[in-house]
């Protein structure tokens, strides 16, 4: 008889459907109700993202930007601290990419495809970075790939849909920048000028596109960290004082103060947004506060500033007990995974902070 594996036991959350499940593997359902953890626990969050990732993998089979493709954005940076990340979803992405190669382009910029497309060039190009320390065939396929696809405008097709990582053509233009920018070598070696021209249509096309509201500026900001050349020192220094502008009195960052409900994506989410008991004064999260207090990191802030040590308090203080930080869903209030995110970017951001032990996995 096979043993079920809970990732854990807080018995009010079985009552819904599992976050994610697969075989042996369940993770229960994410609520606002989940215990909050006496102590900040590496090994709780390192588990959850695990088995989150490797549930969406063997049941759905595909790359999504909540789950596998935000796998591969960042857990292969956070390494030194837990690891080889699983070789179970780089050959998803692999073999995702296999597939899609094989497709028409026309058919690749149907529906999701082009942000599955990006987040797999994206994905690949961290693991490249972090864990094999060279660039590879299948990170340079995905790359020529995703620029294969390429508008004219410089960005890619998007369906304005499940905010806020696939909310909008602007935020898929700051992940292929990121790509482009993290693939080792890949941009210092390039000799065919198409490409770099469609580089720089990139380029000029986030210099010149206004950010569809403020978390878009985030996540510009995130891209010119990695691409140095994007914005000027002085826009940079613009959008490192948005982010403390948007600080909660409690240290951390609220992810419903980044947009109003009209402009994620095509707004058709503002009813849902707007009826929600917190919408004057939603409370800090954890995808955004980890984003926040990571891209201020990258941006140069030094871990030691008043401001970033409450983010890491708040963060520190707020771990639930499967291990993930808490944030309710843009989109519908069923699996909320956003909570993945959410756990992703804390992890970086505390790794980023100094405050991480090696978990030695």
């Amino acid at each position: 008889m096979k043993k079920i594996l809970f990732l854990f036991v807080a018995p009010a959350l079985f009552a819904a459907s599992p976050q994610y499940q697969s075989g042996e593997i369940i993770v229960a359902a994410a609520s606002a109700e989940e215990t909050v953890l006496k102590q900040f626990s590496l090994e709780k969050a390192d588990q959850y993202l695990e088995q989150g990732a490797a549930a969406w993998t063997r049941k759905q089979g595909c790359v999504t930007c909540h789950t596998t493709g935000t796998y591969m954005q960042i857990r292969p940076e956070l390494t030194p601290i837990l690891g080889k990340p699983s070789q179970e979803i780089h050959e998803l992405l692999t073999g995702e990419l296999a597939e899609f190669r094989k497709q028409k382009v026309a058919d690749l910029n149907k529906g999701t495809k082009p942000a599955q497309v990006i987040y797999i060039a994206a994905g690949l190009a961290e693991w490249d970075l972090h864990v094999t320390k060279k660039l590879s065939a299948e990170t340079k396929a995905a790359l020529k790939l995703m620029f294969g696809i390429q508008q004219k405008t410089g960005t890619w097709g998007s369906l304005d849909c499940w905010p806020p990582l696939e909310s909008s053509a602007f935020q898929e233009a700051t992940v292929a920048a990121m790509a482009v920018a993290t693939a080792p070598g890949w941009l210092a070696g390039l000799k065919d000028e198409e490409t770099k021209a469609s580089v720089a249509a990139l380029q000029k096309y986030l210099r010149e596109t206004a950010p569809p509201n403020d978390y878009g500026s985030v996540v510009l900001l995130w891209a010119s960290t990695r691409m140095k050349d994007l914005l000027s020192a002085q826009r940079r220094s613009e959008l490192v004082e948005l982010l403390w502008q948007h600080q909660r009195k409690d240290g951390g960052w609220s992810l419903r103060t980044f947009s109003a409900p009209e402009k994620w994506g095509r707004g058709n989410r503002a009813a849902k947004l707007r009826a929600e008991p917190e919408f004057k004064n939603p409370p800090s999260d954890g995808h955004m506060t980890g984003l926040a207090v990571l891209v201020l990191r990258e941006a140069g802030v030094p871990d030691n500033d008043p401001r970033l040590q409450k983010g890491i308090q708040w963060l520190l203080a707020n771990q639930r007990e499967s291990g993930r930080w808490w944030t309710r869903s843009l989109n519908t209030d069923k699996a909320h995974y956003i909570t993945y995110s959410g756990t992703a970017y804390p992890l970086l951001a505390l790794m980023k902070c100094g405050v991480l032990p090696k978990q030695g996995r």
